[in-house]
């Protein structure tokens, strides 16, 4: 196989309403592990399904070198397919089943082909993510998202693909099951191009290819490496900026004063020649000299403030825009001590089991607590949630609930139309405001301009977060309880901290299902639960 595996040659791509995404872009990419980085609403996600022909391009070409294996951004989280459906391995089996129980048709070993030994690799692959007990009969429905993810990874490296393109694999992931996948792409010996905004695993990457302003650039080493020199070029964009407005304000104050100097040697030549008493044609060939160089003069400093400007803006667009989100929602208030959610007993079955263990299990939430809900993927976390907001009813135990609106944001992402735009989805759930003030609100959730009139079908996984985040937090009534379930999923590194000045401003109570420590330090976690082997404990910060 050659060592260029990937290659895009002046690639463009707009959407069907003419929305452009790239323009004349080319890039190759060779065997290893690269890091595709950039903020949301850039275009990985698109870049990805270009490369894997499930896009077609508006002008250009794309050119794959072998087999690709592609693990999407957004995977079915719920079903009746069984784990050997998706990891494609059923129709061999079943064929094998049938061999081994006498059955000699043709069709049979057509199936199978070089396939004998695929349960065999397919219960090695699954262990190696950390799937090694998952039954082959188990329907997608009964999996957590985490084990779906894992589980579609597995899919794609049974395929045994030259190029692998991952979109951001960690998703719901737990700490176990992250160090897992680490560990897989670590031993990867073909070409990867992975899209995450996860640190650990990007600091495993050779290169890192970074999408910015429709060019992509590349930088050997790891995305540590690739932070010294985003940081130096920064500041050295800074520098030249400052110089430039420097030069700038000195040109303009030159041309200021060489006017001035101008108008001073007019106005004193006037009075000399009035008083030399010289002929008025000759007085007025050596004004019209003076005027004359004066406008040579000033067209030379005119010229000289120009380039200088020029400078500054070349300097200006050096600078990277990182924008954060600035909000003020008062009306989220939640007094102290005051009970928002009382459960009692809570049991659940699910896919035939029972969820939480003996009697079940007690939750309170009062007042504007920020409470985070870890644990291993399939522990019970989202099925908790799901019991305080009422989309599921227990089996057993009771939940009672104060006065005033539980809002909820999946992992899908699934709240808002997506063929409505996010202007209309807003003014949908915020029609008691005006048209202009929901339109402010909006940019700052940064959606300005046409941004604000984009179907949310074609909005990136950060974009729709912020969308639904507007739509959730600036309703009528304002949530008092917010929860959360894997917010971090599909935000880049801007958009992970737009989303904590998000809830540093909101007031009310929030739970959150999260496996970045970081990311529930910054928003101000003071309450940690953790489901794990059928009961909620109470438990202390990691680390503390």
């Amino acid at each position: 196989m050659s060592d260029v595996t990937v290659i895009c040659s002046r690639l463009s791509f707009s959407w069907p309403d003419d929305t452009p995404v790239f323009d004349d872009l080319s890039f190759t990419v060779g065997a290893g592990r690269t890091g595709l980085v950039a903020p949301n609403g850039s275009g990985k996600s698109t870049l990805l399904r270009l490369i894997v022909g499930e896009l077609r391009p508006t002008a250009g070409s794309v050119t794959v070198h072998g087999t690709v294996g592609y693990l999407p951004q957004t995977l079915p989280l719920t079903g009746e397919p069984t784990v050997a459906e998706v990891l494609g391995v059923d129709a061999v089996i079943r064929a094998i089943d049938a061999v081994e129980s006498g059955d000699a048709s043709e069709e049979h070993f057509t199936t199978i082909g070089d396939d004998w030994d695929v349960e065999e690799r397919t219960r090695a692959q699954l262990d190696r993510l950390g799937l090694g007990g998952l039954a082959l009969d188990r329907t997608l429905g009964t999996l957590s998202g985490g084990q779906i993810v894992s589980l579609g990874l597995a899919a794609q490296l049974l395929k045994r693909p030259d190029v692998l393109l991952l979109d951001e694999p960690t998703n719901n992931l737990d700490a176990d099951a992250r160090h897992k996948l680490y560990d897989v792409l670590s031993e990867w010996n073909g070409s990867l191009l992975l899209v995450s905004h996860d640190r650990a695993l990007l600091d495993r990457m050779e290169r890192i290819a970074e999408l910015d302003r429709g060019e992509l650039r590349l930088y050997g080493g790891t995305f540590t490496e690739y932070e010294q020199a985003v940081r130096a070029e920064r500041e050295a964009a800074e520098r030249s900026v400052r110089n430039a407005e420097q030069e700038v304000k000195r040109e303009k104050r030159e041309m200021q004063q060489a006017r001035e100097r101008a108008e001073r040697r007019a106005s004193n030549a006037a009075r000399n020649l009035k008083n030399a008493g010289l002929p008025r044609i000759f007085a007025g060939t050596m004004k019209r000299g003076a005027q004359e160089s004066a406008g040579r003069a000033g067209q030379t400093h005119a010229t000289r403030v120009h380039e200088a400007q020029a400078r500054l803006d070349e300097a200006g667009r050096a600078l990277r825009d990182e924008q954060r989100l600035v909000l003020e929602l008062p009306d989220t208030d939640v007094p102290a001590g005051r009970t928002l959610v009382l459960g009692e007993r809570l049991r659940v079955r699910h896919g035939g089991r029972e969820l939480f263990a003996g009697d079940g299990v007690d939750l309170t939430i009062r007042g504007p607590e920020r409470i985070a809900l870890t644990g291993p993927n399939g522990a019970g976390k989202t099925t908790l949630l799901r019991l305080v907001s009422g989309d599921l009813a227990p089996d057993g135990g009771t939940v009672r609930r104060a006065d005033g609106r539980i809002a909820s944001l999946s992992q899908r992402l699934d709240l808002l139309d997506p063929d409505r735009t996010v202007a209309e989805n807003f003014a949908a759930s915020a029609s008691h405001r005006s048209e202009a003030e929901r339109m402010n609100l909006l940019a700052r959730f940064l959606f300005r301009g046409p941004r604000a009139h984009l179907p949310v079908r074609v909005l990136s996984g950060g974009e729709r977060l912020r969308a639904t985040l507007a739509c959730v937090l600036c309703a009528e009534p304002a949530p008092q309880l917010l929860l959360l379930d894997e917010p971090t999923n599909n935000l880049d590194l801007v958009g992970v901290g737009q989303l904590e000045s998000a809830l540093a401003c909101y007031r009310g109570a929030f739970v959150v299902v999260s496996h970045d420590e970081r990311f529930l330090e910054r928003i101000g976690v003071g309450r940690w639960l953790r489901v794990a082997d059928g009961e909620l404990t109470e438990t202390g910060a990691p680390g503390a």
